[in-house]
């Protein structure tokens, strides 16, 4: 039998878990790709929920990635291979939308697509006042997803919503405070120790309590969500197999400006 030599180093998680102070951080850790998520990157993240969700020894959930970096948004190119990428970002999105502990979410630098939407599922959201929010889902011929589309305008009203949905118009911090997506602006230094010590204060409190002031607050949407999502999801997949979509994602891979003029 063959042996290679040298021996192959093993490939870097690109999502790394630790659990602490009664806390499970789910870290985003491709950074040399801008956090760019891939199916596998879903997958891990979707047991990562489960598995604090049904640990008690659990009391709250950190996501974050690095102080500079949320993510990117989807690999297109993971993404365009196959039907894998869009059902593991549904699964994620929708068990994300689902947890009954809370959540809290750092943003450093880019938050792009899903990098945005899941943070309407997040309980506390602290950004750096250089994160940058973006849905570039028209623009890449596809419609919104993680039931964006209904909870955006519901907390930004529908016009910002709309200029950030419809033309995929980036923002900033300041504005995403002020469209009640960001709790608070922290500077990058200490985002992730500030949103670790409110994770760590919400771990603290009666744990039922929480639990069931967080499940009061979601439900009277609950139920919406779950629809829009699931509609979502349907015209998600149709669009990905459109040749809008097609063109303006070879643009994007590409480099180039889509020509749309064709359709």
């Amino acid at each position: 039998m063959g042996v290679d030599w040298p021996p192959t180093e093993p490939e870097p998680a690109m999502i790394k878990t630790e659990t602490r102070e009664r806390v499970a951080t789910i870290e985003l850790a491709r950074i040399e790709k801008k956090n760019a998520l891939t199916a596998a990157m879903y997958a891990a993240m979707t047991d990562a929920l489960a598995a604090a969700e049904s640990d008690p020894g659990v009391r709250a959930i950190l996501i974050h990635g690095a102080r500079d970096c949320f993510t990117a948004g989807n690999d297109l190119k993971d993404f365009l291979e196959g039907p894998a990428g869009a059902s593991r970002a549904l699964r994620f999105i929708s068990a994300l939308s689902k947890v009954g502990k809370p959540v809290v979410a750092a943003v450093g630098g880019p938050a792009v697509g899903i990098g945005t939407t899941l943070l309407l599922h997040c309980d506390l959201v602290y950004a750096a006042p250089g994160a940058r929010f973006q849905l570039p889902f028209v623009p890449l011929g596809l419609v919104p997803e993680a039931a964006s589309s209904l909870l955006l305008p519901r907390a930004a009203g529908y016009q910002r919503a709309a200029a950030w949905l419809l033309l995929g118009q980036a923002f900033t911090s300041d504005q995403a405070l002020a469209a009640g997506i960001v709790t608070e602006i922290v500077p990058e230094e200490t985002l992730l120790e500030r949103a670790r010590a409110a994770t760590v204060a919400l771990a603290a409190l009666p744990r039922e309590s929480l639990r069931l002031t967080k499940q009061l607050m979601k439900r009277p949407v609950a139920a919406g969500v779950a629809e829009q999502m699931a509609e979502e999801a349907r015209l998600f997949a149709e669009r990905l197999q459109s040749a809008e979509a097609k063109e303006a994602m070879a643009a994007f891979i590409e480099k180039r400006k889509p020509d749309s003029s064709r359709f």
